[in-house]
């Protein structure tokens, strides 16, 4: 009885979770297919689209039989939980993911393939795209700001970033084993800001990391994301993972140095949500300020003082350290329940709001 020998491992997993993106999976499988060799497999989930989506993933991979693909269907239960179901039934031994309204840049495995051959690391970090497919001069490249080499000091490749604050999984591709050090499920099902409060635990796992200054990602910026629908459950998400984040650092015992970096980085977080909730009706949004309030505060190491002092300090790692100031005292405004500053916010939300509608109703009308 002839017997076969099992399929070698994959150095790469591409997983691509799709939903409801019949007019955008075409160009994104194909910016994939276009780079894969047999050093590479491709899953991709459908997370129970309703439109014809699962149906041109099909044909499209039935046009590329020499491709290692698979097509994994599940109803409708959300990114965190296609991206889970994508880890478990990956075999490579590094994971790339790929949002199905996204390209991967041109050159991006092989990018991936040269850095794992000259140094192996746990994790490689990448640069990507802000991509306007309908103002393409608005398109521009987004760097990240690690050192270059080889980095095998945990402090430098936490305080970086959280510095730069880039909370994208898939700028960052991890070996399958870091995943599969986490409590499963890795990703928080049912929750925004799953990334938020993903990578910072994935990155505590890492032991050496490799930054390719490489544009992996064109990040398809739609015209309906910068109108995001404020909700309570999005504010809630964000102070969740701000928790969860800060729960896991604490059993690292990472070093005093990222304790700081992550209070700055969760103070920018935090202030943003607090500005968006301007935009809900207003006992809403003051519900919603007085229950992020005190999750915000419990996730601190420090305080807003301390949190000011280093940011004017030279040790920590900042791209504007006067930035890093004047967030630090909005918050603490915030926090302090400043009249001045609530009634800057309600102003300045109103006008946005207004603008937005105006805006909204020339697009609707031809202009």
């Amino acid at each position: 009885m002839a017997t076969h020998a099992p399929a070698p491992q994959p150095l790469l997993s591409i997983i691509v979770p799709a939903y409801n993106v019949q007019h955008y999976i075409g160009p994104c499988l194909d910016s994939v297919l276009d780079q894969m060799g047999s050093a590479h497999e491709l899953i991709v989930i459908d997370d129970g689209s309703s439109d014809a989506t699962l149906a041109r993933i099909r044909a499209l991979l039935a046009t590329r039989p020499d491709i290692a693909a698979q097509v994994l269907a599940q109803d409708n239960q959300g990114i965190a939980v296609a991206r889970n179901h994508g880890l478990a039934a990956a075999r490579g031994e590094y994971i790339v993911f790929v949002d199905s309204d996204d390209r991967l840049l041109a050159g991006s495995l092989a990018a991936l393939e040269q850095a794992i051959a000259e140094h192996h690391p746990d994790v490689i970090a990448c640069d990507f795209r802000m991509w306007y497919p309908d103002q393409e001069a608005k398109s521009h490249r987004v760097g990240m700001r690690y050192p270059p080499g080889l980095l095998s000091d945990q402090a430098t490749i936490l305080n970086t970033f959280f510095a730069d604050r880039q909370m994208y999984v898939w700028a960052n591709i991890f070996r399958r084993a870091i995943y599969q050090q986490l409590d499963a499920p890795v990703f928080p099902p049912g929750r925004v800001f799953e990334d938020m409060s993903t990578l910072p635990r994935l990155l505590s796992q890492c032991a050496s990391m490799v930054y390719v200054p490489h544009a992996i990602i064109d990040y398809r910026q739609h015209a309906a994301s910068i109108t995001k629908l404020i909700s309570e459950k999005w504010c809630m998400d964000l102070a969740a993972a701000l928790s969860v984040a800060r729960k896991h650092l604490d059993q690292r015992g990472v070093d005093e140095s990222v304790k700081t970096h992550f209070d700055i980085a969760a103070a920018y977080f935090y202030i943003g949500v607090v500005k968006d909730s301007y935009e809900l009706p207003r006992a809403d949004g003051r519900r919603v300020r007085a229950r992020i309030k005190p999750i915000f505060v419990e996730s601190l190491y420090g305080d807003c003082a301390s949190m000011l002092e280093a940011a004017r300090g030279v040790e920590t790692v900042s791209y504007d350290r006067s930035h890093d100031a004047r967030t630090i005292r909005q918050v603490e405004r915030a926090l302090a329940g400043s009249f001045v500053f609530r009634f800057r916010q309600t102003a300045s939300r109103k006008i946005k709001v207004w603008k937005r509608l105006r805006r909204n109703r020339k697009l609707a009308a031809g202009f």
